[in-house]
């Protein structure tokens, strides 16, 4: 067991022993339940709450995706009461029985004779108290150790967020890359990924742009967690939960147009059909320009799915989303004197005429749920079909009188089909008074993969052009070829893997949570080019362990190691060689300590410090420059601090700071020893407020900041600090109509949001009015 495992186990212990048992100084029980529409459908959302004889409120929680909830709970009588948005409040007086029993309640809510005049002004809020995803069992955050940012689909409407990169704005500790401008890519505590993004729990690692138009919301799980997730995820995970068919009937449309030729609709219908079967569909279309020349995208997308319960233990959800996103390749703006050029924002490199980026997404999945006394088996399967293609120029060095710039081109085509099968058993046992969750599951995947990559060559001769650095867009002609190293290769990617995980309760001030989790991981490659076959397996264990003390209710003081692996063919195994081959996985451990406090029953404040040390990465031998040797490490120390929710009945706020120095600890291939790690600045700071100013009037202000940072790890470029304001109104004009008006960048400040490169680097936008109208029916 590793040296810090053994130091957690040692602390857990000594404040065991410390701190006295709260069953002897306060006896409790955990009173479980389950929230029911008419049709005896789970109710996920529900706020549950225990109000004591005194009429002060004791513990609040809401009920996860089957409708179930748990409180713990003093002996003492209780009034306890539940609401859901468009059921009627229900409640029920208990007197809790003697300790050690284990109380159950059932609520069955009816659906609200108010339901079709609901304003739209008011919203669930930011806040979410409990999620399924970093434990697979539903937990409240604050029981969570580790640091989690939940982007509700409240705050992704208030921003008119469109894209992954809007929402991780204003999570503490992640941050954008530019991924060549043609796919989601986040650099996480440090580390860059364009592929640990899950969708309700399961991998999406294609390199794509994702839209958030069926979203409910998005997840960010920071800091190693394979014990969950599998191999990657060496800086944390995002996940996308989408929106599933309820019983409550919905109908939205919403419209949305402003600068730059911004134009997109989206429509969400939810409707039951009987008591036990709903469908739910929503779609979205968009055609829009940018601030950059020529540069314009369409995407539509739409995702039906239906919930049937055909009994209230069961649940079956199925899913399907089909995605099509084309635009113009962008590579940015070049650089010069290590900093961005000065040229105008909109300055575009290449042929735009020829530089395309296209992707089309099939997602199809099968979720059961069933309940089986106090034990849950979940099990989801997952396929999916990706089909994606690049064509870009790509802006290179400028000469020194800043007359020339080079100009080099490729594409590039991927095409993969995933399969993923997981399923999961869990159940709560008590060994005396110590409670235990117990998670046991296994998964199962395949990955086949298609790369073929060419290379552009100007008047089919040349593979570089020297162009005009004040005009570099050109027509010459360009052919695409195959360059002697250019990809044309298949892959074949077989996964299995176990898991267990024990969530303790030792008292109602302490909690451990330990779990481990073995990976076998097969891939075969082929190169298509020279017939060779390669393959290399990798068994890998994760093990995962936390200590959770609760010296008041409403505040958690936790710590926590976990660890994570990169096999040596990359997060996107897009290749494997003689060499790599060779080559042990990447290890990533974290090692962080934070403290969470709900301030009140919508307002979270969460502060970590982490260390977070990437190792077994690739150097080259001083004593022999043709041999690679892994002792090439990096570390990434950590402080970040967040808060979510309502300050005040009238006042929202999300957002948070992150201090981080990520710095090349052994020298790598690519860095010495003490390089800072690119894209990682040491201080970013956002924070969005919502504020009602009258029932039917809101304001909406947000700020971020970030100072200074390298565009890549050679330190030879840098991008310059920036602050931007961005601001909205919302205006309902009726009960079902809604009206708001967004800016982003208030003050129309010039700044440099990203980069691919030292030469590839993205300008942010002037400023930009968007105007939205959603409407229910």
């Amino acid at each position: 067991m590793p040296r810090v495992s053994i130091s957690l186990l040692l602390l857990f212990a000594l404040v065991a022993g410390l701190v006295p048992d709260g069953s002897a100084q306060s006896p409790s029980v955990l009173l479980r339940g389950k929230v029911l529409d008419p049709a005896l459908a789970p109710i996920a959302g529900a706020r549950i709450t225990a109000v004591s004889e005194g009429a002060s409120v004791v513990a609040s929680t809401v009920s996860g995706p089957t409708g179930e909830f748990a409180l713990e709970l003093g002996l003492q009588p209780y009034s306890i009461r539940v609401a859901a948005e468009g059921f009627s409040n229900a409640s029920r007086s208990i007197r809790l029985p003697e300790e050690g029993a284990n109380p159950s309640l059932e609520f069955v809510l009816t659906v609200s004779a108010q339901q079709s005049t609901v304003t739209v002004v008011e919203s669930a809020g930011y806040l979410t108290a409990a999620t399924a995803t970093a434990t697979r069992t539903l937990t409240p955050l604050r029981d969570i150790p580790q640091s989690v940012t939940v982007i509700s689909k409240e705050l992704i409407r208030d921003q008119m967020m469109m894209s992954i990169a809007d929402v991780v704005r204003y999570i503490p500790g992640i941050t954008a890359h530019q991924g060549e401008n043609n796919r989601d890519q986040m650099i996480i505590r440090g580390n860059s990924t364009s592929a640990d993004f899950f969708v309700n729990g399961q991998r999406d690692d294609v390199q794509y742009y994702r839209d958030l138009y069926n979203l409910e919301r998005v997840e960010a799980i920071k800091g190693p967690n394979a014990m969950i997730f599998g191999r990657g995820g060496g800086g944390g995970v995002i996940n996308r939960v989408t929106k599933e068919a309820g019983f409550s009937p919905l109908r939205e449309v919403s419209l949305q147009g402003g600068s730059f030729g911004n134009k997109r609709f989206a429509v969400d219908f939810d409707q039951p059909v009987g008591e036990k079967i709903a469908f739910r569909l929503n779609g979205v279309y968009e055609n829009s320009d940018s601030f950059r020349k020529y540069v314009n995208l369409e995407r539509y997308g739409i995702s039906p799915t239906a919930t049937f319960s055909p009994t209230s233990r069961t649940k079956i959800t199925l899913g399907y989303e089909n995605f099509h996103d084309r635009r113009v390749s962008d590579r940015g703006v070049t650089s010069f004197g290590g900093r961005p050029a000065a040229v105008p924002i909109d300055t575009y490199y290449g042929n735009p005429s020829d530089g395309r980026v296209r992707a089309g997404v099939s997602l199809g999945s099968v979720m059961v749920d069933h309940q089986i006394g106090r034990v849950s088996i979940r099990n989801r399967t997952q396929f999916g079909a990706y089909d994606r293609f690049y064509q870009n120029y790509v802006p290179g060095v400028a000469s020194a009188d800043k007359s020339l710039v080079a100009l080099s081109a490729y594409n590039n085509a991927t095409e993969r089909l995933n399969m993923f099968n997981q399923t999961d058993v869990s159940g709560t046992v008590m060994t005396g008074q110590i409670r235990h969750t117990l998670l046991g599951g296994v998964e199962v995947g395949r990955q086949l993969t298609d790369n073929f990559r060419s290379t552009g060559y100007f008047d089919n001769t040349a593979t570089s052009l020297q162009v005009p650095f004040s005009n570099p867009v050109i027509s010459t002609p360009v052919a695409f070829r195959q360059s002697a190293t250019d990809a044309n290769n298949h892959l074949k990617l077989n996964l299995g893997a176990t898991y267990l995980q024990d969530q303790v309760r030792l008292s109602r001030f302490v909690q451990f949570i330990g779990g481990i989790r073995f990976d076998r991981f097969d891939l075969q490659y082929r190169n298509n080019r020279n017939g060779d076959n390669l393959r290399r397996i990798d068994n890998l264990v994760s093990p995962r362990a936390g200590v959770i003390f609760r010296p008041v209710d409403p505040v958690s003081v936790y710590a926590n190691y976990s660890v994570s692996y990169l096999p040596s063919s990359g997060d996107q195994f897009s290749s494997l060689t003689t060499i790599t081959q060779q080559v042990k996985p990447e290890k990533f451990t974290n090692y962080e300590a934070g403290v969470k406090w709900e301030a009140s029953r919508n307002l979270a404040l969460t502060a970590a410090v982490y260390r977070l040390d990437r190792t077994n990465t690739r150097s080259t031998d001083p004593n022999d420059p043709t041999r690679i040797i892994q002792t090439g490490s990096q570390r990434t120390n950590g402080f970040e601090v967040g808060a979510t929710g309502s300050v005040t009945r009238k006042w929202q706020i999300a957002g948070g700071y992150a201090y981080q120095d990520a710095f090349v600890t052994q020298a790598t291939i690519a860095a010495r020893a003490g390089t800072q790690v690119g894209q990682v600045a040491h201080h970013v700071f956002s924070l969005w407020n919502n504020y009602r100013l009258l029932p039917r009037l809101g304001a909406g202000l947000g700020v971020t900041n970030r100072s200074n940072m390298f565009a890549t790890i050679d330190n030879s470029v840098v991008i310059p600090s920036y602050t931007r304001v961005d601001a909205a109104v919302f205006f309902p004009l009726t009960e079902k109509v809604r009206l708001q008006a967004n800016v982003e960048n208030l003050l129309d400040r010039r700044y440099y949001l990203n980069a691919d490169s030292n030469t590839n680097i993205s300008p942010g936008s002037p400023r930009a009015i968007r105007v939205g109208l959603a409407a229910r029916f």
